[in-house]
């Protein structure tokens, strides 16, 4: 059984796609069935329950990748395991990822094995955009820095200015605004 913990070069990795909320079902399965699997996972802030809280999703939302030992191991299990959806490809053929691909979304995750988002170094006055919680797809204005981890910033709703204060990894800045 190949080691889902370190890609080995002597897999070939392929991209699976996964039914919507069960890339872990997936990544389950596919273990089980002797495959190596891989899910990056990415920790994000999001407004629940009256407060924000550490979430963990899946980096790349449904789907997830699979190491096939060559010449011991076939992919066309993989399309009919619990949790996938297909595997992706380019007309008929399964295309394979790179392990150098792998290799470097691991060597970006932190301690926890998750990957961060990261807050641009922003100016007071930036425009910038809200990417997730409660104030998704609003424009701001950035302020200034609150902590390590939290931002202040001007939101535009309906017309009016607003002040707020946002975990870092939820604003980003505009890009291509005139």
């Amino acid at each position: 059984m190949p080691d889902a913990g370190n890609p080995a070069p002597s897999l070939d990795w392929y991209l699976v796609h996964a039914r919507p909320k069960q890339e872990l079902v997936a990544v389950e399965n596919l273990e089980r069935q002797g495959y190596a699997a891989y899910l990056p996972r990415l920790k994000l802030p999001r407004f629940r329950h009256q407060k924000w809280q550490e979430s963990v999703e899946p980096l790349f939302p449904r789907y997830l990748f699979a190491g096939v030992v060559p010449d011991e191991q076939s992919v066309h299990p993989i399309r009919s395991t619990r949790g996938v959806a297909s595997l992706v490809r380019a007309g008929e053929a399964y295309v394979p990822v790179p392990a150098a691909l792998i290799g470097s979304l691991r060597a970006r995750e932190d301690g926890e094995g998750l990957h961060q988002l990261k807050s641009e170094s922003l100016q007071p006055g930036d425009k910038v955009h809200v990417i997730a919680g409660p104030f998704a797809g609003l424009e701001a204005v950035f302020q200034a820095r609150q902590g390590a981890d939290r931002v202040r910033v001007l939101l535009t709703i309906i017309g009016n200015t607003t002040p707020a204060t946002l975990p870092a990894g939820l604003v980003v800045a505009q890009r291509g605004v005139a």
